[in-house]
This record gives C-alpha cells, sequence and structure tokens, in this order.
C-alpha cells in the first residue's frame, strides 16, 4: 500500500472514531510504528489532526458549532470530573445561573440532592430534565436555538441582568491568558457575557450575618470601575 493511500485510511478512521492509536494502526497496515508516526507528522503538518502521547486526535476548526447531542457524547468521562468539583461549590439553599452547556447538565446530575436551589437558566434541557425537581427553576427566556437547546438574544440577556447569585456555572470553548474566556457562536457568547458581574465573587465567602440575606433579586446596582456591586436585604424587607 502507497503511503498516501494508507494515510487517507487513517484520516477514514480518524473521522469515525475521533482519535488513533499509532501500535494499533501499525497492527492494522502491518508497518512498524515510526512508519505511523511518519504518517502523523505528515498528517499533522498539513492541518489534518493533533498528535497526542501514543497516538493522535482529530483536528476540529476552532469555529464549529457542534449539537447538544454531539457535546454530550464527547469527553465524557472528563466532564464528570469537571462536575465533581464544581458540585463542591453549590450548598444547600444556593441560587445559580446555569448555561446550556453539557457540561453543566452532567454537573445538575449531581445536584438532584440539593435542597432549596434557585437556577436562573437559559438551558431547556435543565428546565424539561429538572421541571419535577424541587428546584425553583427561572427562565431566562429568549430566542430558542434548538441545536443546543438554548435561549438566547436580548430578552435573555436582559432577564439575567435583574438577578445576583451566589454561584454561576458556564462552560466555554476555549480559555487563553491574553484573551480571556471565548465562545464560537456570537449568541451564546453574549448571553455568557452578561453573566460574569451577576455572581457574588469568590472572595465573597464570608457568611452573612443572621440579620441579613442575600438577595436574588437584583434592586439596585453601585459600579466601582468595572466591579458591580450587591446590597444585602434585611430578612423581610420589601
Amino acid at each position: 500500500m502507497l503511503g498516501v493511500e494508507r494515510r487517507q485510511k487513517i484520516l477514514d478512521q480518524l473521522q469515525r472514531d475521533r482519535k488513533i492509536h499509532v501500535a494499533d494502526l501499525a497492527k492494522t497496515f502491518q508497518v512498524t510504528q515510526e512508519t505511523v508516526r511518519r504518517d502523523l507528522e505528515k498528517l499533522e503538518a498539513g492541518g489534518h489532526l493533533q498528535r497526542s502521547h501514543g497516538g493522535a486526535v482529530l483536528l476540529q476548526p476552532g469555529n464549529e458549532d457542534l449539537s447538544f447531542a454531539k457535546r454530550t457524547a464527547e469527553n465524557y468521562e472528563l466532564k464528570q470530573v469537571v462536575a465533581r468539583k464544581a458540585a463542591g461549590l453549590v450548598t444547600d439553599g444556593a441560587s445559580l445561573m446555569a448555561d446550556s452547556s453539557s457540561t453543566v447538565l452532567a454537573l445538575f446530575d449531581l445536584l438532584r440532592s440539593r435542597k432549596d436551589l434557585t437556577v436562573v437558566t437559559n438551558s431547556t434541557r435543565i428546565l424539561n430534565d429538572f421541571s419535577s425537581s424541587s428546584f425553583e427553576l427561572i427562565s431566562t427566556g429568549g430566542n430558542l436555538r434548538a441545536h443546543s437547546q438554548s435561549l438566547v438574544g436580548p430578552a435573555a440577556c436582559r432577564t439575567i441582568a435583574t438577578y445576583c447569585v451566589d454561584v454561576a456555572v458556564f462552560s466555554c470553548k476555549g480559555i487563553d491568558r491574553e484573551h480571556g474566556i471565548t465562545e464560537s457562536n456570537e449568541p451564546e457568547a453574549m448571553v455568557k457575557q452578561a453573566w460574569p458581574g451577576r455572581p457574588r465573587t469568590a472572595s465573597s465567602s464570608s457568611t452573612p450575618p443572621s440579620s441579613t440575606r442575600w438577595c436574588l433579586r437584583r434592586r439596585w446596582t453601585f459600579r466601582t470601575s468595572s466591579t458591580s456591586l450587591r446590597t444585602r436585604c434585611r430578612t423581610g424587607a420589601g
């Protein structure tokens, strides 16, 4: 078999399985592992894949907008790890903002035993799957993106702007030191852009005095530079 034919078959397998291993390919094509590594080097140079330890993974365009079903199936084990770590941030009685990502849905599967949670979300999947739970669910409203099972647009952003919560949980396309959090879809990015100033900051770790409570509904907003300060309402206050 010619090298060009072998590399095409490697690409075909990679498109199907999304990852390949050098040892398996060497057995399949009855060549040495060094030959396979040279094939992978050439395919990586052509922008078809990304080599990893012992194999390679499919190189996807950064702007590809995967469906919710595909995102749910990808990196399942890693999402469970992230979900378990995030679950430790959510206590009984907390208020949350949650996006429509598959990672956040994995988190919510671990929160079913939590009590008195209030959830503001643009995820139609969360709204549907947890409609019979004990959670108080608040939909952002907005325009439906069936592809991602999410609600987006100005109406969703306006709803988000009226709430302050304890924790915001959301996923993203990537994180860059220079450019920060990035997202490939503009409507989704606009919704997430409305969130970072809405949760209580991580430094707010002290418990409010018993005579006060954090308000879910934002009444007033004061701004110092780019930081939004939250007011605290006395229990029973209107």
